[in-house]
């Protein structure tokens, strides 16, 4: 305890950090407050439909992210995602696009340009998603709740979701140039730990009836969540260290190289991406629940849209371990690695430069990645067992999926930037030994 207090000190002391801090903090208020805003023109008196609506399913996943503005028909009702989804779109085309690989090369002007493209690509999303907003609003909400009506309502009301989730990203932003971690991802990690003490709560209410099974069983559950926490940290940060030499060069009076360095590649280089991916198309299958022709359709469709049903769940651990390969395929490319190592007088020991380095790197990942991938379908189907274990279907999506993912690697990846601030100026870590490490690239991009 005592060596926490000192910690919480020593952060105070270095005053850019703590200004980092209070600004990130004095944001996320902001965003709060953005979220409990009623869209004008619409009744808050009359939201009670929307709640139930989005209790769970593809919109209870949109009200997660958006930290409950969703279901509180808010102006940043349609919160990041919009952004996140042009992100995505981006990055797969610069796989695809030569354009977008020119652009990746350009370093940092070409790094603008592709977060200009994003924000553009954002805005059209927004347009687009406002309106099929608006229109679950009038098809949910009692024909009372509607204070205005007609085009002034739609226009201004896509006007302002439209600007919400832009100042939403403006926000992330600014957190992450003047306050600490990266914006984007903290307020999606705010969105999602904002409903855990409301489903905390419904939780222990649930235990403490007469045949809720009373505080023990409470508390395993507990240990449990504490366990699955710990295994996703190790998923998170569980690297292959591949040994790196570098040749000696002399410029001069100085001798360059001749170090050796490591590559780390990450266990789930692919992040939460394939998750996401996987549930984008299981909820395809609710679509053609009301319209299958016939009685044997409808019972595969229902099966596929029961998410504590075995086919649903099987079928779901598959997809997320063939999108892993998938998404860990086109983010890591072992021949530019190789390439580059050649650039820079650098070498595996034991392993040839060129197409020898480059299988070598492709048959490491594809060994690393499925321990991986298996992983993570089993943290992305362990919302289904809590379901089934009794718990109540709020609390059990922090047992896994892409809400537990995003906390971990977002904790992480911010703890490592204030111990990095502490080392910087002397201080002692943040653990009394060894370094926090910060989550993978591609989990970043992810959110």
């Amino acid at each position: 305890m005592k060596g926490l207090i000192d910690t919480l000190k020593n952060i105070w002391k270095i005053e850019d950090l703590r200004s980092r801090i209070l600004t990130t903090l004095g944001l996320l208020l902001v965003y709060r407050l953005g979220t409990m805003i009623v869209l004008p023109g619409i009744d808050p008196a009359h939201l009670g439909a929307l709640k139930s609506q989005t209790a769970d399913g593809v919109l209870g996943l949109l009200d997660m992210f958006s930290g409950g503005a969703f279901s509180n028909a808010s102006i940043f009702a349609l919160g990041i995602m919009p952004y996140i989804s042009a992100s995505i779109v981006i990055q797969l085309m610069g796989i695809a696009v030569p354009y977008f690989q020119r652009l990746q090369r350009e370093g940092e002007s070409g790094r603008r340009k592709i977060n200009q493209i994003t924000r553009y690509l954002t805005v059209v999303i927004l347009i687009l998603q406002a309106p099929g907003y608006l229109l679950n609003l009038h098809s949910t909400l009692p024909e009372a709740a509607f204070i205005l009506k007609g085009f002034f309502f739609t226009a201004s009301s896509v006007a302002i979701l439209a600007a919400g989730s832009m100042f939403i990203m403006w926000l992330g932003e600014k957190i992450t140039d003047k306050g600490i971690g990266n914006g984007i991802s903290i307020i999606i990690m705010i969105g999602i730990i904002a409903r855990l003490p409301f489903n905390f709560v419904a939780e222990l209410g649930s235990r403490l009836e007469g045949q809720g099974g009373g505080l023990i069983l409470l508390v395993l559950e507990i240990v449990i969540l504490f366990v699955v926490f710990a295994l996703t940290i190790l998923l998170v940060q569980g690297t292959r260290k591949i040994p790196v030499q570098y040749a000696k060069r002399i410029v001069g009076n100085k001798q360059y190289g001749g170090v050796r360095q490591y590559i780390p590649l990450k266990v789930n280089a692919a992040g939460v991406m394939p998750i996401i991916f996987a549930q984008a198309i299981m909820f395809l299958p609710m679509a053609f629940v009301n319209y299958a022709s016939s009685d044997s359709l409808s019972g595969v469709a229902a099966a596929l849209s029961n998410y504590t049903g075995f086919y649903y769940n099987a079928l779901f651990f598959v997809m997320i371990v063939l999108f892993t390969y998938f998404y860990t395929a086109i983010t890591v490319n072992p021949t530019q690695m190789a390439e580059d190592m050649k650039k820079n007088g650098g070498f595996i020991p034991g392993i040839k430069p060129g197409k020898k380095t480059v299988d070598f790197l492709d048959t490491v990942m594809s060994r690393i990645t499925l321990p991986g991938s298996l992983f993570l379908g089993w943290v992305a189907i362990m919302p289904a067992f809590a379901m089934l274990g009794g718990i109540n279907s709020g609390f059990a999506q922090f047992f896994g999926g892409t809400s537990l993912l995003i906390l971990v690697g977002v904790v992480l990846d911010t703890l490592q930037q204030i111990e990095s601030h502490l080392l910087m100026r002397h201080y002692d870590g943040l653990m009394k030994s060894g370094r926090i490490k910060g989550k993978s690239p591609a989990g970043a991009a992810a959110y």
